[in-house]
């Protein structure tokens, strides 16, 4: 068994495209990848976490994939309008060390149309907001899983100008 690999996850933009019909057409597409890598779980990074019960968010996934499914991040409060910048991926490592021993050395990568949420970008697979996730999209995710099971050391470890939260 591989260790687990974290998919931190935004809804709008990724599982539809963003600003039209919230029917999640892109979601079997992401799933499908999933489904190729045992190890992986989903944790929502969406906007949607605060909107919604973790019962209902993973109920827009299909029945396999529902286990699968971690958990959502914490919601962060910015202080200041330029902690706004990298907050998605300060919610995922909070989240993280509250799951895993050396946040240094977990796996993870996420999925988001919004590139300013993340800092670490060579562990970002960035959507277009208009189309969601596409085939591109999926041949980056599965690359990027198969990269964090083999353990190659070229992705960059988390940025963080916060302590974690005990």
């Amino acid at each position: 068994m591989n260790r687990t690999t974290y998919i931190f996850m935004d809804f709008d933009g990724v599982t539809h495209p963003w600003g039209e019909v919230e029917d999640f057409r892109c979601l079997p597409l992401i799933e499908a990848v999933i489904r190729e890598f045992e190890e992986a779980r989903i944790v929502i990074s969406s906007d949607w976490r605060m909107l919604f019960s973790l019962q209902k968010l993973v109920a827009r996934f299909s029945e396999d994939i529902r286990p699968r499914v971690a958990g959502v991040t914490p919601h962060m409060l910015p202080k200041l309008g330029s902690e706004l910048h990298g907050l998605r991926e300060r919610e995922s490592m909070l989240w993280l060390a509250q799951h895993e021993p050396d946040v240094a050395a977990a796996a993870w990568c996420a999925i988001d149309d919004a590139p300013g949420n993340w800092l670490s970008r060579s562990r970002l697979i960035l959507t277009d907001f208009k189309r969601g996730f596409t085939e591109e999209d999926a041949g980056a995710l599965s690359r990027m899983l198969t990269s964090l099971r083999d353990g190659v050391p070229t992705l960059e470890k988390p940025r963080s100008s916060f302590r974690w939260a005990s």
